[in-house]
């Protein structure tokens, strides 16, 4: 009994002397960590709500532990901005991520790279991407090449109750394929199939790579229970696949002032600086590296983006009517709709914003990093803690959005005299120096496809009920409940 007592005394003491580590001054934490594991096995229930719940509890800026690491998470477009914008000096930096760690990418790319190498690259990419966006419009070029194939293969399905969201994301996936590579495949393609299997798996276990992320010894234990092997070699799959498109590119190459893809207007920046002995970190790993940044940046996002507005377009279809009415009125029906019509179609626009507002689609933002010991809110950071900006804080805000912020809206976003109106709260993308690498592609991209598909079709539930659009499956990124949607062509 004594010696029960005195294992029970010393338990609670290690507790106590594990939550009162540290700085004094430290965000509070709503619950007491567990040893070891900390607030992980809180975290079974969903972390949108709980951590909703949190913020309640403890304020806009909270703690917790996982494993042995600090994380504190940024709530409110306030703090959230002050950290990312006005200290982004301090919080600018990635902590390591196991699946690069795991596959000999660490430090490479954009995603999670840090310092002067990220500086560069992500300068390059964003320099490459900007380009193709102007004079002969590469990019919306390449976007309407496969809206066009996209459209045509949902026109073939007769209106016939389908499930569109593999067929959506495999399209922008060969968005991305035309921009690096060029050139898009045909969806029956072997190896475009074998390589959009490698990428959705790993898409499907993020939640095991979060957790291994913060407890690493968990890849070490028997078998695969958390998948780690399996995304492992996942990654080195199609990271594979990616340097042979890389080597095929360099075999080829031909000196151009005007590159036609990613690929070889990277490699014509590397030779630039090669050539004028330049110091620099641009090489085959890093490209190989940004391409996988560009998957993750704009398929998973752009393409569930499209699943949720069609789920709530079958919501609301008094919206879905104005829109294809303001589309016919403005554009017609002989000609399809272009990237120049963006700035006539202020309604259509305003549900691509409020979509983006209301689904939420990062509901809580890659991790970043404190480089050194700052004060937040009269809170002190330490050096070494992870930093998690609570996106769904601010898109689904009340004191920001209203009363009804959990409605679809489109009004919310147009003024008076029914023009767009920018919200600087409407943060989607992220905000501040890490804000998401292909923002402006996905914006090109989801106007091109949204606008193509809500003049072609009408989109009608499978049956006389929609499905329901206020449940989120849970991931990374915030996808729908599955559904089916017939797409009864108007022509």
């Amino acid at each position: 009994m004594e010696l029960t007592l005195l294992i029970t005394a010393v338990i609670c003491l290690v507790i106590f002397l594990y939550m009162r580590s540290g700085n004094s001054n430290f965000p509070p934490s709503a619950k007491w960590p567990l040893p070891i594991v900390g607030h992980l096995l809180y975290m079974s229930e969903n972390p949108r709500i709980l951590f909703k719940k949190w913020r309640k509890q403890c304020g806009d800026i909270f703690s917790l532990r996982v494993g042995g690491t600090l994380v504190v998470v940024l709530n409110g477009f306030d703090g959230i901005k002050e950290a990312l914008v006005k200290k982004a000096d301090v919080f600018t930096d990635r902590p390591p991520y196991f699946m690069d760690q795991a596959t000999g990418l660490a430090g490479k790319g954009i995603g999670f790279a840090s310092g002067s190498l990220w500086k560069e690259q992500r300068s390059v990419a964003l320099s490459i991407l900007r380009k193709f966006g102007m004079g002969k419009n590469i990019l919306a070029e390449k976007i309407q090449e496969e809206v066009s194939a996209y459209v045509s293969y949902l026109a073939d399905l007769k209106g016939k109750p389908t499930d569109i969201r593999y067929i959506t994301n495999v399209s922008t996936s060969n968005v991305i394929c035309s921009i690096i590579i060029g050139n898009r495949f045909e969806y029956d393609d072997k190896e475009f199939q074998s390589m959009m299997v490698h990428l959705n798996s790993t898409a499907s276990d993020q939640q095991w790579i979060d957790i291994i992320n913060f407890l690493p010894w968990l890849q070490y234990l028997p078998g695969d229970l958390f998948n780690a092997k399996k995304i492992i070699n996942n990654v080195k799959t199609y990271f594979g696949m990616l340097k042979r498109f890389v080597r095929e590119k360099k075999a080829n190459a031909v000196d151009s002032i005007d590159p036609e893809n990613f690929i070889e207007a990277y490699l014509s920046n590397k030779n630039k600086k090669v050539d004028g002995v330049v110091s620099t970190n641009m090489n085959d790993d890093n490209l190989s590296k940004i391409i996988i940044d560009l998957f993750a940046a704009g398929t998973e996002t752009t393409s569930n983006t499209i699943y949720w507005c069609v789920l709530y377009m079958l919501n609301y279809p008094e919206i879905q009517d104005k829109v294809y009415r303001e589309i016919k009125d403005i554009i017609g029906t002989d000609r399809i709709p272009n990237i120049q019509d963006r700035s006539k179609l202020p309604y259509f626009n305003a549900v691509i914003l409020e979509t983006q507002r209301l689904a939420s689609i990062v509901p809580l933002a890659v991790p970043h990093i404190c480089s050194e010991e700052v004060t937040l809110k009269n809170y002190t950071i330490p050096k070494g803690t992870y930093i998690v900006p609570n996106i769904d804080s601010v898109l689904h805000d009340k004191a920001i959005w209203g009363e009804d912020v959990m409605s679809f809206k489109p009004n919310r976003f147009l003024d008076a005299s029914g023009k767009v109106q920018d919200r600087e709260e409407l943060i989607p993308f992220g905000i501040g120096r890490r804000v998401c690498l292909g923002e402006a592609l996905a914006n090109v991209e989801l106007f091109l496809f949204l606008s193509n598909m809500f003049q072609r079709f009408q989109f009608l539930p499978k049956d006389k009920t929609p499905p329901v659009c206020n449940k989120a499956r849970l991931g990374l990124v915030s996808s729908p409940i599955l559904y089916e949607v017939r797409l009864v062509d108007r022509k």
